[in-house]
């Protein structure tokens, strides 16, 4: 797939910035958006590992920001005009150097990254989405490398 990232702001949601797409609170620790022709795969409350080692194009900051990526839980539905794509909700606060000599957050700096490998590793509850990484490890059980240190 692609991967890309949004934060949770009105410019890049709809109006309510704070409530993704299943009613669940906008967690920039967990939650991931997927596009629409995924839905029958990746259905709200898939727990996914992201793997973007392969990603193919010089846009993509996969490798500068993959310590705030994590597990994530599928819980937002992003607009109509993408596919095959999967949509990282990130913090606003963490920022990273960039070779512009500007400072960026990690969604500016993950950019978009084609080729990225998606695999699904559990199930939750939309209203019982973890807070945490550590929760969503627990859940897991396995792979405690894929999540934020």
């Amino acid at each position: 797939v692609t991967l890309t990232a949004y934060n949770a702001v009105a410019a890049q949601t709809d109006n309510n910035p704070l409530e993704t797409a299943s009613g669940a609170f906008s967690n920039p620790e967990v939650v991931a958006a997927r596009s629409r022709d995924l839905a029958d795969e990746l259905p709200f409350g898939t727990i996914i590992e992201i793997d973007g080692s392969d990603a193919s194009n010089d846009s993509c900051g996969y490798s500068v920001v993959h310590s705030v990526i994590g597990y994530r839980v599928i819980a937002d539905t992003m607009n109509a005009r993408f596919t095959k794509r999967i949509d990282l909700l990130l913090g606003t606060k963490a920022k990273y150097a960039t070779t512009d000599k500007g400072m960026k957050n990690a969604a500016q700096v993950l950019g978009i990254c084609d080729g990225v490998t998606i695999r699904v590793v559990g199930h939750v509850d939309i209203s019982h989405i973890p807070k945490t990484q550590a929760e969503l490890m627990k859940i897991v059980g396995k792979r405690s490398d894929l999540a934020l240190k």
